[in-house]
């Protein structure tokens, strides 16, 4: 990772912070595209994996949309220039102020995820005199073979439209005259390694499209969707995900309608290899348990993963480039909460008072999910092109 080639330069900068390798993010940015690019797919980046307004204007450099799950990530990526038709906008509880604020910026698509919610987008639409272009989110059942909080496909899911209820909406949806059904929207989990899950998605995608044709349904698009998981344990060996075995495995298992658009909402993929969180020792104590406890100065505030899946960040101290001076280390943060722990028992160079250190693969899910429990301050970020 780039931090261990400017530790000089980030020495000097109050830690806690992420800092993002820029150059990185573009090569990532690129291949996706590139690899996107040869079926016709179009890619929309999943704002709530990273909101910095620093990568938010590179994703739409690089031609991106953007997936927005609440109002004011709708408004995040309309106030940085992305053209409104490409923005779709999913997430189970749309309220209906951001409803309307969405409708008035003219997004591309909603993808609706319940029948009362397509109630409610009918009704607004109406008032204001618009008519919604929609995708239906189906739940299509499929296990994504990945960490249970972050599978969103499954039967018991909140997520999405009951693939048991599919022909109820869709008798009803003849009645909202205020919509325009575009499609359907699929989104079974988060980092999926798993490559033949995404062989089942589109198994379902094809019958289930097939289905609606049959009644009538004039559909233009189906968007199937993120999930392409990132290597956490040994991040350098593929900084840049597979892309390419990625779209293939679509292109040869999708069965779809000639001239019908194919949409993906990438967003750990994306950036998750670009962001690091830079921190220091504090501390160092031994336990009643006899393990070495290293304490930094992060914690769950600027980095809740670990605490809250379990997640694996992989560390390296920056400081210590000894590879014969290594230690086994539980590396825990300052909050108040028995949880905030960061790894057990990893092996890492000497972990000493005042080192410099890195948590790697931060780029997604890590400052966006950041908090001020315990009265934090939220954390900085340091972009690469600026050392």
């Amino acid at each position: 990772m780039l931090s261990r080639h400017v530790t000089d330069s980030l020495a000097l900068i109050r830690t806690p912070f992420y800092f993002y390798d820029m150059e990185l993010l573009d090569a990532t940015l690129r291949s996706a595209m590139r690899e996107a690019g040869r079926y016709g797919y179009r890619v929309h980046y999943a704002v709530k994996a990273n909101f910095d307004p620093r990568i938010l204007d590179r994703v739409r450099l690089a031609g991106l949309g953007a997936d927005c799950v609440s109002g004011n990530e709708v408004r995040a990526a309309a106030e940085a220039g992305f053209d409104p038709r490409s923005i779709v906008y999913a997430g189970v509880g749309k309220s209906d102020a951001e409803i309307e604020y969405a409708l008035a910026t003219g997004i591309g698509c909603f993808n609706c995820e319940s029948s009362q919610e397509l109630e409610v987008i009918d009704r607004i639409a109406g008032r204001m005199g618009r008519r919604a272009d929609v995708a239906l989110r189906i739940n299509p059942d499929v296990d994504p073979m990945t960490h249970r909080h972050i599978s969103t496909g499954h039967a018991d899911s909140k997520f999405g439209i009951s693939y048991l209820e599919i022909e109820q909406v869709a008798d009803r949806l003849h009645t909202m005259k205020n919509l325009n059904v575009i499609g359907l929207h699929f989104h079974i989990g988060s980092q999926i390694t798993q490559m033949r899950v995404f062989e089942y998605l589109c198994h379902r995608v094809n019958s289930l499209v097939e289905w609606f044709t049959a009644r009538g349904f004039r559909l233009s698009m189906v968007n199937l969707g993120g999930g392409l998981g990132i290597d956490y344990l040994r991040p350098e060996e593929e900084p840049v995900p597979g892309f390419e075995t990625y779209f293939a495995l679509f292109e040869h298992n999708l069965a779809l309608g000639e001239g019908m658009e194919v949409h993906f909402e990438l967003g750990r993929s994306l950036v998750g290899q670009c962001g690091e969180l830079i921190a220091r020792v504090l501390y160092n104590k031994t336990n009643a348990a006899g393990r070495q406890v290293a304490v930094i100065d992060a914690s769950m505030s600027e980095l809740i993963r670990p605490a809250l899946y379990g997640a694996h960040h992989a560390i390296e101290n920056l400081s210590n480039r000894n590879p014969g001076d290594q230690g086994v280390f539980t590396v825990v943060g300052t909050a108040c909460e028995s949880s905030d722990v960061f790894l057990r028992e990893v092996t890492v160079n000497t972990l000493r008072r005042g080192d410099l250190v890195t948590l790697k693969s931060a780029g997604a899910y890590g400052a966006s999910m950041a908090s001020r429990y315990n009265l934090h301050a939220l954390p900085a970020a340091v972009y690469s092109d600026d050392l």
